[in-house]
């Protein structure tokens, strides 16, 4: 496969776009409750997110 047609390739696409959505979620998230259970799960979702963004990411300029 060449540059192009990898960087085109929609599952890096979908990735990304899911990402966003786990992102999203933990944004929604954060604000249920004002405890240390709802922070740390909220975390653990932008952690998931930014780490499958930047792999998203990463592979569409690779």
């Amino acid at each position: 496969m060449n540059k192009s047609a990898s960087a085109n390739d929609t599952r890096n696409y979908i990735m990304l776009t899911i990402s966003i959505f786990i992102g999203i979620f933990g944004v929604y998230f954060r604000f249920l409750g004002d405890t240390v259970f709802y922070t740390i799960v909220a975390n653990i979702f932008f952690i998931a997110a930014i780490a499958i963004c930047l792999r998203s990411v990463f592979a569409i300029l690779k």
